[in-house]
């Protein structure tokens, strides 16, 4: 599609982790014009003031009150678990030129019962939830276009989702007894870490919490219920590990007679063809998170054990950029028909 002027962009939420990459991102790409950075601190000031990346002369950090919604064509919502709704709901029917992407939790889930006993909010915006799609880009190129609300996946499932659903659908491997084991660098907690954690030397240890209860379970079940009729059976292991950025998640399963791993390698290559941000390495091959630092790729490696049919699959994102504001804009693309790397080189 051409477009002979450029999409025109506000970011609420501008100063977080996320918020940053996102603008840091946003800063560089050739077909949007950033127009609002909005924060309820430090109005008035030079975004570059909070991440030296940011070299864009860009418009200074203001209320959310500032934006002219009717000169606006995007808005992306990095703010926490419940804000996106307020706002989306406030404007969707007034603009209905209007998208919205939102990176927090607020339309992940579709059963509104299912999301309060999960982030203990009412949803404010229930009629709303049927017009948006949860999207990791991979699965939703194609139907993206249809709606207004697109809900950025959460950084964990998406280092899961990535590797596993494809196996799922081909039912390559068994559904039950799967172990996920996940390690994040601390800034997937946010700049409030240390009100969430209270962890004796967290920024130096390794530190394992929400076993049985995590979230993000929630999000990965309604997944893979929407991949396969028959009941998944996975425990989930978060930890935040000492480092800032990065995940790595390691996923135990037992494939079926009929497979192998040659064959699971085979599959993720296949369905991976025409996705320029997934790469599957050779089997067995070593793998870590410090590739994919500062990228959109997500790197996975099937690796073999001593326990016959029994596999590792390993997957590696950057959880500020796949797995929160470089998707984001990979769904932003997407929706508009740019270059799916566009901005994400």
């Amino acid at each position: 599609m051409f477009r002979k002027n450029k999409t025109k962009i506000a970011v609420i939420g501008a100063t977080g982790y996320t918020g940053l990459d996102l603008v840091y991102l946003l800063s560089k790409h050739s077909k949007i014009e950033i127009i609002n950075l909005c924060a309820t601190k430090n109005l008035g000031k030079k975004i570059s003031l909070f991440d030296k990346r940011i070299k864009k002369k860009l418009p200074r950090i203001s209320s959310v009150k500032k934006v002219n919604w009717s000169n606006i064509d995007l808005v992306f919502l990095s703010l926490p678990n419940g804000g996106a709704q307020k706002i989306i709901k406030k404007y969707f029917y007034k603009f209905d030129h209007l998208k919205f992407i939102d990176l927090s939790a607020d339309f992940r889930i579709t059963n509104h019962k299912k999301y309060f006993k999960t982030y203990k909010i009412n949803h404010r915006a229930k009629d709303l939830i049927k017009y948006s799609i949860y999207s990791i880009s991979e699965f939703n190129k194609n139907k993206i276009k249809n709606y207004r609300i697109i809900s950025n996946p959460g950084c964990y499932p998406t280092s899961i989702q990535l590797p596993l659903i494809p196996l799922i659908k081909k039912n390559l491997i068994k559904f039950n007894n799967i172990t996920i084991d996940s390690k994040s660098g601390y800034s997937g907690a946010g700049k409030n870490i240390e009100k969430k954690f209270k962890h004796k030397n967290l920024y130096n240890s390794t530190y394992a919490y929400s076993t049985k209860n995590h979230r993000h379970i929630a999000e990965i079940d309604q997944e893979f219920s929407k991949s396969t009729k028959k009941k998944i059976s996975f425990t989930f292991n978060p930890h935040l590990i000492p480092t800032f950025r990065g995940i790595l998640s390691t996923i135990y399963l037992d494939i079926n007679k009929k497979s192998s791993l040659k064959k699971i390698r085979d599959e993720l290559i296949r369905y991976y063809k025409n996705s320029p941000f997934v790469k599957i390495l050779k089997l067995n091959n070593e793998i870590g998170s410090g590739n994919v630092m500062n990228t959109n790729i997500c790197e996975i490696s099937i690796c073999q054990t001593r326990v016959k049919n029994k596999i590792i699959i390993f997957s590696a994102i950057d959880n500020l950029v796949k797995g929160a504001s470089g998707q984001a804009i990979q769904n932003m693309n997407l929706l508009y028909d740019f270059l799916e790397t566009d901005g994400l080189k």
